[in-house]
């Protein structure tokens, strides 16, 4: 028997039989080598097929695997912990609401739209909370974090999400970037993992798991654990670049909160470092961001060690196909909120305008803009290709400009410098502007990257005059288009034949 990377490979020898199985040992396995490999829990041998008489047939019965697999996975997960779910106590204001006071106040907040997904009955959907006292008046430790912080009120995706999360139901939560999805999720995390039925030392691992696409959100996913610091729950923040064996201590020595990207997290489940069986509170954060980035096949691997029964809340800035399919595999009956609207929409907080120039015009434009700011005013430029990143940086250093990339390929430590210096100021003080020096031609892209960005209130996208543009979907995405724009597509439409 050899080990290798927590997998075990099986090798069984009889009267000049070869078998072989690659697998995680777990009992469930075992049985199941019981039965392809001619041995029962009796010792009797089963009929097996020799490789030398039929060698293009699979040693494993896959048709075997397919009918029994219910029965395996419920071997699987047979000596789990029992799980807690609904720990909603609705307060007498919130209950008092009637249905048009309700639809009312979901207009007034950001036009709220709530939906059951689930097939056959609708369950009743429960009503906003208005205050935070409506939701968490049971919980002195959370209300005394939020009166700390200084917030006044729940945001609008909070305030519908916090009483479907409290009653144990699966969420999926729409909502641009910086409307409060974090919270939204993390404080009914804290109350579901102290309000188990097993203490934490019994749980055998963490309780809550929360998958980001980059390191740096899952930093600030983090960061915003260590603010509001409930009952002693311990995070820790696993994400490629960082120190493998550091966090590897830190896992093995037992957390509470599992904050990680998808890759370094694989990583470690693979190599038996962590054991995601004890999760039962489960948050896939900014889905959209983690399938566009290709982390599907790591997502479903990381799941099928996480129990099937968990609480599920997925959040995302959009709701394309990819997403509405993760959404349908991995969560179950969900109920779903979105701020706004499902469809591609402009934000109203930005003014946003499009100048069409040819390409070898744009640096000169861009350096144009730069020299026609105030001095108290910044930029942030988005650029297609890393090398275009130090390029441009490169020649704003040497005119006197203070600047700053960040990329992939710049090291971990010289990102996050470089987001610190961002934050406190050193390079931007004040971000006024974002400048889009490329086009990007997948529009979910643009909206999930550059419209989040809510807080900049203009955005300027450097387009290239002699690529094909398609109009229609600039209408749901810029409130101002300058006239030349207007003339220079219509030239265009008329020398390539596109409309």
């Amino acid at each position: 028997m050899s080990i290798k990377n927590h997998f075990i490979c099986h090798t069984i020898k009889k009267e000049n039989k070869v078998f072989a199985l690659r697998g995680v040992s777990h009992p469930a396995t075992d049985s199941i080598k019981q039965q392809l490999f001619g041995t029962n829990t009796t010792g009797k041998t089963l009929d097996t097929i020799k490789p030398e008489d039929n060698p293009t047939q699979s040693v494993i019965n896959w048709a075997y695997l397919r009918e029994n697999r219910a029965k395996y996975e419920t071997m699987k997960w047979a000596d789990l912990p029992p799980i807690e779910k609904n720990f909603y106590k609705e307060s007498s204001r919130t209950a008092s609401m009637s249905q048009e006071e309700v639809e009312l106040w979901r207009k007034e907040n950001n036009n709220i739209i709530c939906d059951d997904l689930k097939e056959g009955e609708k369950r009743c959907i429960p009503n906003p909370v208005c205050k935070f006292e409506d939701v968490f008046e049971h919980y002195p430790d959370i209300m005394a974090n939020i009166r700390k912080v200084g917030f006044q009120k729940p945001t609008p995706i909070q305030s519908q999400a916090w009483p479907i999360i409290l009653q144990g139901l699966d969420l999926i939560g729409i909502a641009q970037t910086g409307t409060g999805k974090t919270l939204a999720y993390l404080m009914p995390g804290f109350i579901h993992l102290t309000s188990q039925p097993i203490s934490k030392d019994q749980r055998g691992g963490p309780g809550m798991l929360v998958l980001a696409p980059t390191r740096e959100l899952a930093l600030q996913v983090e960061a915003e654990c260590l603010k509001y610091t409930y009952k002693g729950i311990k995070s820790i923040c696993i994400y490629g670049g960082g120190d493998r064996k550091g966090q590897i201590d830190v896992v093995t020595k037992g957390v509470d909160i599992v904050i990680a990207t998808p890759g370094r997290l694989n990583d470690l489940q693979m190599n038996n470092f962590i054991n995601l069986k004890s999760i039962t509170y489960l948050v896939l954060d900014e889905a959209d961001r983690m399938l566009d980035m290709g982390f599907e096949p790591q997502i479903m691997k990381i799941l099928i060690d996480v129990r099937p029964d968990r609480q599920t809340v997925m959040t995302s800035a959009t709701w394309p196909d990819g997403v509405r399919r993760l959404a349908k595999s991995y969560l179950k009956n969900p109920m779903i909120v979105y701020v706004g609207t499902l469809d591609l929409a402009a934000v109203n907080t930005v003014k946003q305008r499009v100048v069409v120039i040819a390409e070898e015009e744009k640096r000169a434009f861009m350096q144009y803009f730069i020299k026609s700011m105030k001095p108290q005013d910044k930029v942030i430029i988005f650029v297609g290709k890393k090398l275009t990143a130090d390029d441009l940086a490169s020649d704003l250093s040497l005119q006197g400009i203070p600047v700053q990339s960040l990329h992939g390929n710049r090291e971990q430590w010289d990102r996050e410098q470089a987001l610190d210096d961002f934050k406190k100021g050193r390079f931007v003080y004040k971000a006024c502007h974002v400048q889009n020096f490329v086009y990007f031609f997948e529009l979910y892209v643009y909206f999930h990257d550059f419209q989040q960005t809510y807080f900049f209130p203009f955005v300027l996208s450097a387009l290239n005059a002699r690529n094909p543009i398609d109009w229609s979907i600039f209408s749901c995405l810029f409130h101002e288009v300058p006239f030349s724009f207007c003339c220079i597509y219509f030239r265009q439409s008329q020398n390539t034949g596109s409309y």
